[in-house]
């Protein structure tokens, strides 16, 4: 039984790899008939051209030693201001960091094993709970954040970072379960019926076995809440209290004494920061997937 075992897994993959071989071989195919000037091509340049632009602008801003909207020299000031005078503007990056990092680790393990047990159990009222599992994504914000509102004053509980922290779990966790839930949407399960066939306990499935899987998955869900949790405004303004003031709220309380460059210039190292995480998480993502 093992040899059959071991000759079906080696027959599986050397078939994985002529068919990985031969849609390799297709793909250059299609490459090479591609015209160098489509209309496909066209579109995808000017969109990008619209989304990077504005990019470029802040970057370029935060070098200008002016503080109106005329450029004039090239300048360190603002970096300068950001490093030194900024304490309330790095109070709120930390509250934002703070808050995104704990929403999105809550968010992913509630998620995933959410998409475990809709996806691979049957129960009574598993349709309707994967129907509201994608509420708080169609939801307008303004209405999670006031009802979000309407249960912590109900409840008694002060506003604060807390607050906002179950408030930014809440509205991640369906992007967290479609991330998952995508993966598992492709899930071989002939290695879980391999792995007890050798011995594997349910536990040692799941540790070694399925959450090696799905983990690209998970990984993107991760990644998708921390950035969903950075950049909300609507939901954070009316569950924050005292002393819980984020980056969004702080830049929002900028606009009424005019926005400083210091927001350029920190843009710029949030980009910069971004990108080299993307570049690198990048490379390991389609390590963990190809090798599963």
């Amino acid at each position: 039984m093992k040899l059959n075992f071991y000759a079906a897994i080696a027959n599986r993959l050397s078939h994985k790899a002529k068919s990985n071989e031969s849609s390799r071989h297709a793909r250059k195919a299609w490459k090479r008939r591609v015209p160098k000037f489509s209309f496909s091509r066209i579109v995808l340049f000017f969109t990008l051209l619209f989304l990077f632009i504005p990019l470029f602008v802040i970057v370029a801003y935060s070098f200008n030693e002016s503080k109106g909207g005329q450029f004039t020299n090239l300048s360190l000031i603002w970096y300068k201001k950001l490093l030194f005078e900024s304490n309330d503007l790095w109070a709120a990056v930390l509250n934002s960091f703070i808050v995104a990092f704990t929403a999105g680790i809550v968010s992913t393990i509630l998620g995933t094993m959410a998409t475990l047990g809709i996806s691979w159990y049957k129960f009574r009222g598993k349709s309707f709970i994967q129907t509201i599992s994608f509420l708080p994504m169609v939801l307008p914000e303004v209405i999670i954040g006031i009802s979000m509102l309407i249960f912590f004053s109900g409840i008694k509980m002060p506003l604060g970072l807390f607050t906002i922290f179950v408030a930014h779990t809440t509205f991640c966790l369906p992007f967290v379960y479609l991330m998952v839930s995508a993966r598992l949407d492709e899930f071989d399960f002939s290695i879980i019926e391999a792995a007890h066939d050798l011995g594997a306990t349910e536990l040692q499935t799941m540790t070694k076995v399925v959450v090696p899987s799905i983990m690209p998955g998970i990984l993107s869900g991760f990644l998708m809440a921390i950035t969903m949790s950075l950049e909300d405004f609507v939901i954070t303004f009316f569950v924050s209290g005292p002393g819980s003031t984020t980056l969004p709220l702080y830049v929002y309380s900028m606009i009424r004494f005019g926005v400083s460059p210091v927001i350029n210039a920190l843009s710029f190292v949030m980009i910069f920061i971004t990108c080299i995480i993307a570049f690198f998480l990048r490379g390991g993502l389609k390590t963990i997937a190809s090798s599963h």
